[in-house]
C-alpha cells in the first residue's frame, strides 16, 4: 500500500480493441493507443527528468533519465545553470551489468522505495559539488564532475547499501552485510564501525516497517562535523518469522521472512551516536519520558546546525503521540522538546527544519489541516506561519538569509498544487511561485535562492525547469513539448482530458471526481464504465496531472473511466482523512456507492455493465464492491489485495484500526471471506508471487475460499515478482490481461439484448 513490440498493433490488441468498439457500438480509431505501443520504447510520455539535484554551488542541475531503447534502465546526466546542452554524465551500460544479482536487502529496499529501473537509480552530491556518488548495481563510483570520470571505489561481492558522502566529502560511508562501513573518498580500505551485525541484528538500516510505512528509508545520519555518525540498531529476533514461499520462474525459493504482523511484536530499534575516529558509541535514552517497557517507534533522526545536538522524532506504537527529542550527543541524554498528540493518529512527515539559529520550523495539523509553525530552541512556539482551511504538502526548503520558507500546497483547490513562499520571521499571506491549473513538484537548492520545479496537467506531460526564488523561468531541463517529435505524438489528437466535479458523501462532504469519455464520445450511445480506485490513506488519485496513460488504454478500449476520492484519501483536512478510523472498509464503500449510484444516472452509461480496478488497497476496495449489497458491480479486477487486515503489518494497519486485541469487530470487518455470498459479478485475482508487502496468502485465502463455495473466478500470477508487477514485458502482460477480461466480463451477458441507445440530445457529461 506499485519481449517489447514496436509501435504497431499486436494481433491480440488488435482483436481486444476491435471487440470492445463493437461492444460499444463505436469502430477502432487508427490513432488508438494500444498495449503493445505502450510498454514499449521510447517512453511515450517523453523525456522527463527524474531525482532531479541541483549541485551544492548551484552551477549545475543533475538527474536521472531513461535510455531512449530502454526506459527501464536510468542513466546519470547534468545541465549547466547558466547555458549549454544537456550532457550524459554517467552512462550506466558502462559501470554496471544487467545480469548482475542484487541481494535480497538490496532487492527489498527497492521495492520499498517503488524503485522498478536498473542503473543509477540514486546518487549524492559531494559538500563542494565537484563530484557524486553513484551507486550502480549494489557497486559504488565517485564521478568527476569536471572530467565526468568515474573512480570504482567498491568491487565486492556484496552489495554496499544506502551509501552517502560526508557533509564535508572526507568520506564515504555504506552498509554491507547489515554492519556500517566507512572510507576515505580519496581512496583507501573501509573500515567497519560495526562487526555484530548478522542474523537478525543489523546496524544503520531502516527495518521493515520505517521503509514500507513511515517513508524512513535510512538508519544512519552523519554528523554537520563529520566527526560523528547516528546509527540505528536494529533486533528483529522478536519478530514473527514466516515462511513465505518466493515463487519465481526458475523454482520456488522458501524465504524466511521476518514479518510484523498487526498486534504482533515488532523489530526493537536503538540508536547511538558512534565516533568515526575510534568507532566508540554512545546510547541515546529514546525512552526519556516513557516507561521502560512502553513501545514506540524511531521516526526521523536530524542534526542541529552546529552539531551539538541530536534531535529524534520518537511515535508511540498506538501513533496517537510524536515527541520532538533533544539529545546530546556525548551522554545520551534526551529531553521531550515538543509533543503532537491526536485522538486518531499523528501523522509523520519530512517538515522539521532546524535553523543556524537554533529554532526550527515544523509542521503540525492540529489545527485541523496541516500547517508550518516557528519554533525557539526551546521547544516554545513563536508563531504559526501558514493558516487556512487547506493543508500544506511539504515544507521544500529555507531562505535563511531572507526568512523565507518555501512549501507546497494546494491552497486554492484539491486538484491542484502549486509552490509557495512565506516568511516565517512575519507571517503573512503566502505568495504562489507558481501557477497553471496543473500539479507541481520541486526541489530546492540549500540556500533557498533557485529551485527545480517540475508541472503537469492533463493535456500537459510533466516538465522541468530551473527557476529563482521569485518563480521567475531560468532555463529548461527538460521542456518535454508535445510536438510532433514527441514520442506521444500519433496518439495525440485522440487524447481524453477528464471532466471534473464533486458529489455529496451522506455527510454532505464534497467529494472530487474524475470522468474520461472515450474518443469519438456519442452521448445518444450507452457505453460500459470502469472505476479506477485506490480509496485508502496517503494516495489522491483526482487531480489535474497527466495521468497514467494505461487509462488512455480503457478509453481507446471504448469505456468510460470514472474515479473518486472518497474520506480517507489525502490532501483534505483531518477531519477527512480520520474519517476511516478504527473501521477500514465501511466510510470508503459508502463514498464509493454514491459515485456508483451517480454513474448509473447518467444517460450515456450502461447501468448494468459497471466494472472496479484496483491494487493493494485497491484491490481490497475492489472487492469491497464487488461484494457490497446494492452495487451491482458486473466485474472487478483486484491487483495484491490485503483480504483480512489482521495479515497486514503493525504501523500501517495499527495506526487505522489499533490492534486486534483493542478493536476486534473493526478487524472482522475488514475480512472479504465473509462478504463472498454477496459477489456480484466476475472476479479477476491479481498477486506477485514474491510479495513481501501484501503477502500472497492473502490471495491464496480468498481462493481457497471462493472454491469452497464453488463460485468461478479468474486468476492471474507473476512468478518472481513482488507488490508492483515491473518492467514493460509484464506490464503488457498484466494489460492485455485486463482488457481481455474486461471486454468478456462487461459485454452483453448471453441471450441478453444490448442496451439501447440514449436519446437524441442528451445532455455530455457535466
Amino acid at each position: 500500500m506499485k519481449s517489447r513490440i514496436h509501435a504497431r498493433r499486436g494481433r491480440i490488441g488488435l482483436a481486444l480493441l476491435g471487440a470492445l468498439a463493437l461492444l460499444c457500438g463505436g469502430a477502432a480509431r487508427a490513432e488508438s493507443l494500444t498495449p503493445e505501443r505502450l510498454f514499449a520504447d521510447p517512453d511515450l510520455n517523453g523525456a522527463s527528468a527524474r531525482g532531479v539535484q541541483l549541485s551544492p554551488d548551484g552551477r549545475v542541475v543533475a538527474y536521472l533519465k531513461a535510455k531512449d531503447d530502454n526506459q527501464n534502465v536510468l542513466d546519470l546526466w547534468a545541465v549547466n545553470v547558466r547555458g549549454g546542452q544537456p550532457y550524459r554524465l554517467v552512462d550506466a551500460d558502462a559501470l554496471g551489468s544487467p545480469d548482475k544479482l542484487l541481494s535480497e536487502a538490496e532487492k527489498a529496499r527497492r521495492e520499498r522505495q517503488r524503485v522498478s529501473q536498473r542503473g543509477v537509480v540514486d546518487y549524492r552530491w559531494s559538500d563542494d559539488g565537484r563530484s557524486l556518488l553513484v551507486p550502480v548495481d549494489g557497486d559504488l563510483f565517485l564521478v568527476d564532475r569536471a572530467t565526468r570520470t568515474p573512480r570504482r571505489l567498491t568491487a565486492t561481492a556484496a552489495d554496499e547499501i544506502d551509501a552517502k558522502l560526508s557533509p564535508r566529502g572526507r568520506w564515504v560511508s555504506f552498509v554491507r552485510e547489515q554492519n556500517l562501513y566507512v572510507m576515505p573518498a580519496a581512496g583507501g580500505e573501509a573500515r567497519a564501525l560495526t562487526n555484530d551485525g548478522g542474523g537478525t541484528l543489523s546496524w544503520g538500516v531502516a527495518e521493515f516497517i520505517a521503509q514500507e510505512e513511515m517513508d524512513r528509508s535510512s538508519g544512519y545520519w552523519w554528523s554537520p562535523d563529520e566527526r560523528r555518525i547516528a546509527l540505528a540498531r536494529v533486533d528483529e529476533s522478536g519478530v514473527d518469522l514466516i515462511d513465505r514461499l518466493d515463487l519465481g520462474p526458475q523454482g520456488t525459493t522458501i524465504v524466511q521472512q521476518r514479518y510484523p504482523r498487526a498486534g504482533r511484536p515488532n523489530a526493537r530499534v536503538e540508536l547511538y551516536v558512534a565516533d568515526v575516529g575510534d568507532g566508540r558509541r554512545t546510547a541515546i535514552d529514546l525512552q526519556a519520558g516513557l516507561a521502560p517497557d512502553a513501545e514506540r517507534y524511531l521516526a526521523r533522526v536530524a542534526w542541529s546546525r552546529d552539531g551539538r545536538t541530536l534531535y529524534a522524532q520518537r511515535q508511540t506504537r498506538d501513533q496517537r503521540r510524536l515527541d520532538l527529542l533533544a539529545c546530546a550527543p556525548d551522554s545520551g541524554a534526551c529531553r521531550v522538546l515538543l509533543t503532537e498528540t491526536s485522538p486518531h493518529w499523528v501523522e509523520l512527515n519530512d517538515d522539521f527544519r532546524p535553523l543556524a539559529d537554533g529554532r526550527f520550523l515544523w509542521s503540525s495539523e492540529r489545527s485541523g489541516y496541516r500547517h508550518l509553525y516557528l519554533y525557539r530552541g526551546d521547544g516554545t512556539q513563536e508563531r504559526q506561519i501558514t493558516d487556512g482551511d487547506w493543508p500544506v504538502s511539504a515544507l521544500l526548503g529555507v531562505d535563511e538569509r531572507g526568512q523565507q520558507a518555501f512549501f507546497l500546497a494546494s491552497k486554492d483547490t484539491p486538484l491542484e498544487r502549486q509552490v509557495w513562499r512565506v516568511s516565517y520571521a512575519r507571517g503573512g499571506a503566502p505568495q504562489a511561485l507558481t501557477h497553471g491549473a496543473g500539479t507541481w513538484s520541486a526541489s530546492f537548492a540549500g540556500d533557498g535562492r533557485s529551485f527545480v520545479g517540475t508541472y503537469s496537467d492533463p493535456a500537459t506531460p510533466p516538465r522541468t525547469a530551473l527557476y529563482d526564488a521569485f518563480g521567475r523561468r531560468l532555463r529548461w531541463i527538460e521542456e518535454n513539448r508535445l510536438d510532433d517529435a514527441h514520442p506521444y505524438a500519433p496518439y495525440r489528437d485522440a487524447h481524453r482530458v477528464p471532466q471534473y466535479g464533486t458529489l455529496a458523501a451522506d455527510d454532505g462532504t464534497p467529494l472530487y471526481y474524475a470522468l474520461s469519455t472515450p474518443p469519438g464520445f456519442d452521448p445518444r450511445r450507452r457505453y460500459p464504465a470502469i472505476v479506477l480506485v485506490y480509496g485508502g490513506p496517503h494516495v489522491q488519485k483526482v487531480r489535474k496531472e497527466w495521468g497514467p496513460l494505461a487509462d488512455q488504454l480503457l478509453l481507446a478500449a471504448g469505456y468510460v473511466v470514472f474515479k473518486l476520492d472518497n474520506r480517507g484519501s489525502d490532501n483534505r483536512s483531518v477531519a477527512f482523512k480520520t474519517a476511516i478510523d478504527r473501521h477500514l472498509g465501511t466510510v470508503e464503500v459508502r463514498d464509493q456507492m454514491v459515485g456508483v449510484q451517480y454513474l448509473k444516472s447518467l444517460p450515456y452509461i450502461a447501468a448494468d455493465r459497471i466494472g472496479y480496478q484496483g491494487w493493494s488497497y485497491g484491490g481490497f476496495m475492489t472487492l469491497r464492491m464487488l461484494t457490497e449489497a446494492g452495487a451491482g458491480i458486473r466485474a472487478g479486477a483486484a491487483g495484491g489485495p490485503p483480504t483480512d487486515f489482521s495479515l497486514y503489518d503493525t504501523h500501517y494497519t495499527e495506526r487505522y484500526m489499533g490492534t486486534p486485541a483493542d478493536n476486534p469487530d473493526g478487524y472482522r470487518g475488514t475480512d472479504i471471506l465473509p462478504r463472498l455470498p454477496a459477489l456480484s459479478g466476475r472476479l479477476l485475482l491479481v498477486h506477485g508471487m514474491a510479495d513481501d508487502n501484501v503477502l500472497f496468502a492473502n490471495s491464496t485465502r480468498l481462493m481457497e475460499a471462493l472454491q469452497q463455495r464453488g463460485t468461478p473466478f479468474e486468476l492471474m500470477t507473476y512468478p518472481g515478482q513482488r507488490h508492483g508487477i515491473r518492467g514493460n514485458a509484464k506490464q503488457l502482460h498484466l494489460w492485455r490481461t485486463y482488457l481481455d477480461f474486461f471486454a468478456r466480463a462487461l459485454a452483453p451477458r448471453a441471450g441478453e439484448a444490448p442496451p439501447p441507445a440514449a436519446e437524441a440530445g442528451a445532455a455530455p457529461p457535466p
